[in-house]
């Protein structure tokens, strides 16, 4: 179980580029609020007011921070959006779903960029607190694949700076989602990200279903 003195439930979405994260969130949002759950659904970096800041120079092409620099942006948003949105709404009894949390500063910045990932789960953790997903759901795929669906999309997500990072880049950040999934297959369920949204929702509610034990 999740180390989360709350009395609500966190679920996280990660996955690489193009994985659908936004689209199944929102899916799993609606699913849930049929079901009489609250929910409150949220998304890193752009989840506060400062966040959306952050997020603006994150995806400036015209910057491109050091691998730490880059780090502690992501990690300031997500102190603003741990505070503001998504621990109240846990101690109201929500179910909080977060579009990237903590793993995405793994795999980005430390699979892929190479830093130690021991560093980064650490200013992680300073982040965020005792605050831990009781489920996070890694939506996988190809990285070559996701790279070209986030291209047909009309959002900035395909232009932005790391979007456009070599295809090299993106495989490590898979194989850093997977190596992190293997090492805690209590809380990560990991999905084929290269099918039909229908198909992969109903996958996903299979598997939140049993965490709330709904018939």
């Amino acid at each position: 179980m999740a180390n989360c003195p709350t009395h609500g439930t966190l679920i996280t979405f990660e996955g690489g580029e193009g994985s659908g994260k936004s689209t199944q969130a929102n899916l799993l949002a609606t699913r849930l609020r049929t079901q009489g759950r609250s929910v409150t659904l949220t998304r890193e970096p752009a989840g506060s007011p400062l966040g959306q800041i952050i997020k603006r120079v994150l995806d400036d092409n015209s910057i491109d921070p050091e691998p730490m620099a880059e780090l502690l942006l992501f990690e300031a948003a997500r102190v603003h959006n741990v505070s503001d949105v998504i621990r109240p709404a846990l101690e109201r009894g929500e179910t909080v779903i977060c579009d990237r949390f903590v793993d995405s500063s793994l795999a980005y910045q430390g699979y892929g960029r190479g830093m130690d990932p021991n560093v980064v789960r650490e200013i992680s953790q300073r982040a965020i607190g005792n605050l831990t997903p009781h489920l996070t759901i890694i939506l996988d795929i190809d990285p070559k694949h996701g790279l070209a669906r986030a291209r047909t999309r009309s959002s900035s997500a395909a232009s932005d700076r790391i979007g456009e990072r070599p295809l090299e880049y993106h495989r490590r950040v898979r194989d850093g989602y997977l190596t992190l999934a293997q090492r805690e297959p209590q809380r990560f369920f990991v999905a084929d990200a290269d099918q039909r949204v229908g198909p992969l929702a109903d996958l996903i509610w299979e598997r939140v279903r049993s965490l709330f034990a709904f018939p």
